[in-house]
C-alpha cells in the first residue's frame, strides 16, 4: 500500500490527537523496513512496510530506553506507540527526530578517521552493557546458517560478481573458527541508512529494529559498509578483533550484501549501489557488471 502524508494524519489524530495540529512531512529514504515522517519539528513517525518491521516497534520501545543511557551517541527516544488503524494494518511508532544525513561513499565520512573512531566507541559501548535479559538479535545466527541463502543470491549474479572471487571470500569467511564465548549486545545492521553523520563524524544512531545478542562480528559489517580502506584499519585497530572475528565479520558483510543485491538490484537502487560497494570493497575490485 502506498502510505501518504494523509494516513499519518489519520492515524495522529484518531490516537494521538495532542499532536493533530502539527504538521506531517514525507521522508525521502531508501530504507526498505520503515517508512518515515516527520512530525513537526522533533519528532518522526515510523510506519512499519513489514510484518518483521512491524516486530521491531516493541523491541525499540523495550530496549531503546535501557540502551541509550549506556550508548555514547543520540538514538531515538520512543514516543508513543501506535496501533493499527485507518486502513494501516500494523503497530506503529512515533519517536525523536535526530538532525543529520546518512552517509555515502563519496561524502567525508568514510574517508574520516573520526567517524571510524566513533562507529568503534559505537560498538565497543553495545559490547560492555550487560545481556542479562536481552533478546537475540535479528542476525544472532552463526554465519555458517547463511551458507545456502548465500550461495543462492550469487547464483542470482552471474555477470554481476565476479562469482569465483565471491566464492573464494566466503569459504575463507566460512572457514574462521565459530565463537564459543558467551554472545555480546550489537546494533546488527550498521549501514548507511541507519546512521546519521555530519562534518565527518558520527551523530546519531536511528534504527535498532535489529538490535540483541550475537556474535560481535556482526557489527564489524560497519568496516565495508561505511568506511573505506584506510578508515577500516583505524576502526580495525580500535576494536582490536581476533582474526577470526574480523573473518567472520567480512563474511557478514559479503552475505548481506550479495542478498541485497540479489533482492534490489531491479527496485532500490540505492540499496542495490550500496550492496555493490560493499562488495567492491570486500574483493579490491569493481565488479563485473553494473548494480541496476
Amino acid at each position: 500500500m502506498t502510505l501518504e502524508p494523509s494516513l499519518v494524519r489519520r492515524l495522529i489524530a484518531a490516537q494521538f490527537p495532542q499532536w493533530s495540529d502539527l504538521p506531517v512531512e514525507a521522508v525521502h529514504a531508501s530504507g526498505t523496513v520503515n517508512t518515515i515522517f516527520r512530525l513537526g519539528a522533533d519528532m518522526a513517525v515510523r510506519l512499519p512496510r513489514t510484518e518483521g518491521g512491524a516486530a521491531d516497534v516493541a523491541t525499540e520501545h523495550r530496549w531503546l530506553p535501557r540502551l541509550a543511557p549506556q550508548v555514547p551517541f543520540p538514538v531515538p527516544t520512543p514516543l508513543a506507540q501506535g496501533v493499527p488503524g485507518e486502513g494501516f494494518p500494523r503497530p506503529w511508532s512515533v519517536c525523536t527526530w535526530l538532525e543529520g544525513v546518512n552517509p555515502t561513499p563519496e561524502d567525508a565520512s568514510s574517508s574520516s578517521d573520526l567517524f571510524a573512531a566513533d562507529l568503534a566507541e559505537l560498538v565497543l559501548a553495545l559490547r560492555r552493557i550487560d545481556p542479562a535479559g536481552a533478546p537475540p538479535a535479528y542476525r544472532g545466527e552463526p554465519l555458517a546458517t547463511r551458507d545456502t541463502a548465500t550461495r543462492e543470491a550469487l547464483a542470482k549474479l552471474g555477470g554481476v560478481v565476479d562469482t569465483e572471487a565471491v566464492t573464494t571470500a566466503w569459504k575463507e569467511a566460512l572457514a574462521a573458527p565459530p565463537r564459543t564465548d558467551r554472545p555480546v549486545w550489537v546494533h546488527g545492521d550498521l549501514q548507511p541508512g541507519n546512521v546519521l553523520v555530519e562534518d565527518g563524524r558520527l551523530t546519531a544512531v536511528i534504527d535498532f529494529g535489529c538490535t540483541g545478542l550475537a556474535d560481535p562480528a556482526v557489527d564489524l559489517i560497519a568496516a565495508w559498509y561505511l568506511l573505506t580502506s584506510d578508515t577500516r584499519e583505524t576502526f580495525r585497530t580500535a576494536l582490536a578483533p581476533d582474526d577470526a572475528t574480523w573473518s567472520r565479520g567480512r563474511g557478514w558483510a559479503l552475505s548481506i550484501a550479495l542478498l541485497e543485491l540479489a533482492h534490489y538490484r531491479e527496485s532500490n537502487p540505492v540499496m542495490a549501489r550500496t550492496a555493490a560497494h560493499v562488495i567492491d570493497e570486500i574483493l579490491g575490485a569493481p565488479l563485473m557488471g553494473g548494480a541496476g
